[in-house]
């Protein structure tokens, strides 16, 4: 069975659909949800879920991310995670972090990477005149949103279509997408869940 921790920073959606997916004859479990807002309302959601949670603010730490990843660290490799998801966490990590679970940590990106990696996707998306959005679920490496891509799902684009209605339907994808790449990330298998 894969010890999984899940990483997020704000109401953990895609957390809550990654945990519910963890039953049965999946081969993964939710050991620690941790955030980096100790108000996320994600972490709530979590424990009354009974996932152990861990909260440590990146406000103290300043400018400092390496101090503010140590202290990370801690509750995350307490845990001993085979498998570390980011579902909405809204920090940067850097090298030395991502280099603790490389070939093993998870993230959600909310466009068909490689378009639009970072920020406001969505928006982008629709300055761009694309007829399609939809998410991306990608191993993490040192590069932002570049991992290797082991899921995808589209959705067209509606005339009429905002930032916020788009962000909608692409999300009710992502609750789909997350779990049935995690099932099959920790079954070993790292063929690419194409919808």
């Amino acid at each position: 069975m894969k010890r999984v921790a899940i990483l997020i920073s704000g109401s953990g959606s895609n957390m809550v659909k990654l945990v519910e997916s963890m039953t049965g004859d999946h081969p993964g479990r939710a050991v620690l949800v941790a955030s980096n807002d100790p108000e996320a309302s994600g972490l709530a959601k979590a424990a009354a879920m009974g996932v152990p949670t861990a909260a440590v603010s990146h406000r103290p730490f300043g400018r400092d991310r390496a101090a503010f990843e140590a202290a990370l660290l801690e509750p995350i490799l307490a845990a001993k995670p085979d498998i570390l998801c980011l579902a909405g966490f809204m920090r940067i990590l850097t090298p030395d972090f991502t280099r603790h679970f490389e070939g093993r940590m998870l993230n959600i990106h909310p466009s068909l990477l490689p378009k639009y990696p970072g920020l406001h996707t969505h928006a982008r998306a629709l300055e761009a005149g694309d007829a399609e959005a939809g998410c991306t679920v990608h191993e993490v490496t040192a590069e932002l949103d570049a991992g290797p891509i082991l899921g995808q799902a589209r959705v067209p684009v509606l005339m009429g279509d905002t930032a916020d209605t788009l962000a909608a339907r692409v999300l009710v994808e992502e609750h789909l997408l997350y779990p049935a790449v995690l099932r099959r990330y920790a079954a070993g298998d790292r063929t690419p869940v194409l919808a």
